[in-house]
């Protein structure tokens, strides 16, 4: 996966980060995730949910954040990749995958809403391939693996 350096730099997350992310995760679920009510969505989610995660933060060349990614490190489990909406399409999130350890050899896993058809496409373009269904709170979603390169 070939990503610009010059525009994004990827970061762990630092202390000072953590109620700006936050906002982040609230604020685009809250958009992305349209057939949730809003209110289902509460800024404490984030701290709850990104326990004990490894959290890189993705910034422009103003040191500007664009989005972060959450890693469950004893699952390659991608948990979390959130980007603003202004950032979208740009780069951002690819940035934050291809600084994942040993990307793209490990076989890195996530789960992704099925209504949310403009992730999907973006896992399925970067090599992601659905390996079962199930269902959440906020709707059904599919089981993705990044694909083995050998078998490419």
């Amino acid at each position: 996966m070939t990503v610009d350096s010059d525009i994004w730099s990827i970061r762990p997350a630092r202390e000072q980060d953590m109620r700006h992310l936050a906002e982040i995760y609230l604020d685009v679920r809250r958009q992305t995730f349209s057939w949730v009510d809003p209110d289902h969505f509460i800024l404490e989610d984030f701290a709850t949910h990104a326990d004990g995660e490894r959290l890189s933060v993705c910034e422009d060349q103003h040191g500007t954040i664009a989005g972060f990614a959450a890693i469950w490190e004893p699952d390659d489990f991608i948990h979390m990749l959130y980007i603003l909406p202004a950032f979208q399409g740009r780069g951002a999130g690819k940035a934050l995958l291809a600084a994942l350890p040993d990307w793209p050899t490990r076989r890195y896993r996530l789960k992704c809403l099925v209504r949310n058809a403009r992730a999907v496409s973006f896992y399925e373009a970067l090599g992601f391939e659905i390996i079962g269904n199930g269902a959440s709170p906020e709707g059904d979603y599919k089981e993705m693996r990044l694909a083995d390169l050998n078998s490419l």
